[in-house]
């Protein structure tokens, strides 16, 4: 298949979207071998090292001898940000592009995806630094709760978005909101409608049953749990990684880090993280349901794999119609 289309000239990108335990993984490698593609993981958190469990991060000896890229490439006091996303996964793009094979972006974290999408520019940091210092002064005094709160009154989707433990995060979209008068969400939208992306993309999501969906996500994270989850946490805290470092915010790390800290019951932590994963997905649809030109793709049922695999297929076929042939 040309990976470039000659309509426009741009490079050809294939998308794969969907809340948590939807089943991305198992899809995106038949799609990947059915296309040559090659996959650059669009989740925020498997950028980093040595957190494996908690981000249902694929193995390597599962990866079927596919290319992926973006994951372990960053230790988890590092911090990462959708602009550094953007620029990594756009020079991916152009070196899969220049191998013959179709870069594949696959994940559930909406903001990388779309800043890349449609090359968002994302706003410099603010220059006025007392909006920072007092910022970081009300979330000591009043808590992160508060400050969050306060993000909720002028930004309502970026603070639906962020974790109120994020607090460097919920700093920056204040910040952003304080110094420039719009709101982080309201630039974001402003892009979505009137920026042509850079590429001619294929966007795909996957969808299910909210039940059975959250049927998935509980026995997820029973499994997460057998497999080591809580040893995993403990040995990035033994390492040094501050609980407020922004790896450490992830779903499945935060809920565990009071019950190895502060001697919160482990059922607890559990049905923490069963809630807070519930709700990510939840606001993961969400966001999705805002992309343009997304085509669902409902798997409800398991035993659909084959059909649902082929109407994806189709999907992209569609797309690239013109020029479209399935790599034998």
């Amino acid at each position: 298949m040309n990976v470039i289309d000659p309509r426009t000239g741009k490079p050809r990108l294939l998308v794969l979207v969907g809340p948590t335990a939807v089943g991305k993984t198992r899809y995106s490698l038949e799609i990947a071998r059915r296309w040559n593609a090659e996959i650059i993981s669009g989740d925020s958190m498997q950028v980093y090292r040595g957190m494996d469990i908690g981000t249902a991060k694929i193995k390597p000896e599962e990866m079927e001898g596919i290319p992926h890229h973006l994951i372990d490439i960053r230790d988890p006091e590092e911090p990462f940000s959708a602009a550094e996303f953007q620029s990594l996964a756009s020079g991916l793009i152009e070196e899969i592009a220049a191998r013959g094979r179709l870069p594949f972006i696959v994940g559930g974290t909406g903001l990388y995806i779309e800043a890349l999408l449609y090359g968002f520019d994302f706003p410099e940091a603010p220059s006025d630094g007392r909006i920072r210092s007092e910022l970081k002064a009300y979330a000591e005094r009043h808590g992160a709760e508060a400050l969050h709160e306060r993000l909720r009154a002028v930004d309502p989707e970026s603070a639906a978005r962020l974790h109120p433990n994020d607090v460097k995060r919920v700093i920056r979209a204040l910040e952003i909101a304080l110094e420039t008068g719009e709101a982080m969400s309201a630039k974001i939208a402003g892009f979505r409608e009137m920026r042509e992306s850079p590429y001619a993309f294929c966007l795909i999501g996957l969808t299910m049953d909210r039940e059975v969906l959250y049927d998935r996500i509980n026995k997820r994270v029973d499994a997460m749990i057998a497999a080591g989850l809580v040893d995993e946490v403990r040995m990035l805290l033994s390492r040094g990684v501050p609980p407020d470092a922004t790896s450490m915010q992830a779903i499945g790390y935060k809920e565990i880090v009071p019950h190895l800290t502060e001697g919160l019951p482990l059922e607890e932590a559990v049905e923490r993280l069963k809630r807070d994963t519930r709700r990510y997905a939840k606001r993961q649809l969400s966001w999705f349901r805002r992309m343009n030109g997304i085509e669902w793709v409902d798997v409800t049922d398991e035993r659909n794999f084959l059909a649902n695999l082929e109407a994806i297929h189709a999907i992209i076929t569609g797309k690239f119609r013109k020029q479209a042939e399935y790599i034998k």
